[in-house]
């Protein structure tokens, strides 16, 4: 073998490594300006068929009130046999998400008494094998990968460790981004305090100044007059700024 032959090889022989790396960062990446958890789940399903191998796969994600949905397929015959699983109840995916461990079929002609009803209608669908893997970070799972084989494997064993890592890769970004979105969530809620204790506290000042009371029995007056009329203190004390409303004093307790 030439060494331009030699150096041809070692870089096709990189070239899977890389694309498998590429993927998982990709697939962790939530701060780029286009992510979308429905992009990433296709990416998910897309890289599972061509990297791990199977005719097809699918994607389900728990909705945070402890059902499955179905997020992401590689075609349609996939999304309509994952929908069949969760109305029967039973199945691989099914069955990784309440384990939490990974769920393997190497072969639906064998005798499997267990999803009799899955199993037909995955042969019917033309499938042979089947690989479910946990979308988990540590204890916490929030979905499954399923991968479907038109031609049984000798053993899913092998591709056990490649799809886990995807999955675990796609766990790792969705739930970085849930904590992202929950902190700019909170980011907003205390800004939107702030502003409007901004507002009370102006609001307050003019109406002491404006009726000669006590920055207390102002805020009393604006308190009061809110609860009245059950308007927001904060709206009470903008229409106060603005001078489109005088409200008088709370009444003496």
């Amino acid at each position: 073998m030439s060494q331009e032959q030699e150096g041809t090889k070692a870089a096709d022989g990189d070239s899977g490594d890389d694309t498998i790396v590429a993927t998982v960062l990709r697939l962790t990446d939530t701060l780029t300006d286009d992510y979308g958890l429905v992009g990433q789940l296709d990416l998910l399903a897309g890289a599972a068929t061509r990297l791990v191998g199977g005719a097809a796969a699918v994607v389900l994600l728990d909705d945070q009130q402890g059902r499955l949905a179905v997020m992401a397929s590689t075609s349609e015959k996939i999304r309509r046999l994952a929908v069949t699983e969760l109305e029967q109840g039973h199945g691989p995916a099914l069955q990784c998400m309440r384990s939490g461990r990974t769920v393997s079929l190497d072969d639906f002609s064998a005798d499997q008494a267990l999803w009799a009803q899955y199993l037909v209608a995955a042969r019917d669908s033309g499938f042979q094998a089947a690989l479910a893997v946990p979308l988990r970070l540590r204890e916490e799972v929030i979905g499954v990968l399923e991968i479907l084989y038109d031609i049984a494997p000798a053993t899913t064993v092998p591709l056990q460790r490649e799809a886990a890592f995807l999955a675990e890769a796609a766990a790792i970004g969705i739930l970085h981004q849930r904590i992202n979105r929950r902190v700019v969530e909170l980011a907003e809620q205390l800004q939107h305090a702030l502003n409007s204790r901004v507002v009370i506290e102006q609001a307050k000042g003019m109406l002491a100044e404006r009726r000669q009371l006590s920055m207390d029995a102002a805020f009393e007056a604006l308190r009061h007059h809110a609860r009245s009329h059950n308007v927001k203190l904060n709206e009470i004390a903008a229409q106060v700024i603005a001078r489109t409303l005088d409200p008088p004093p709370a009444p003496a307790r």
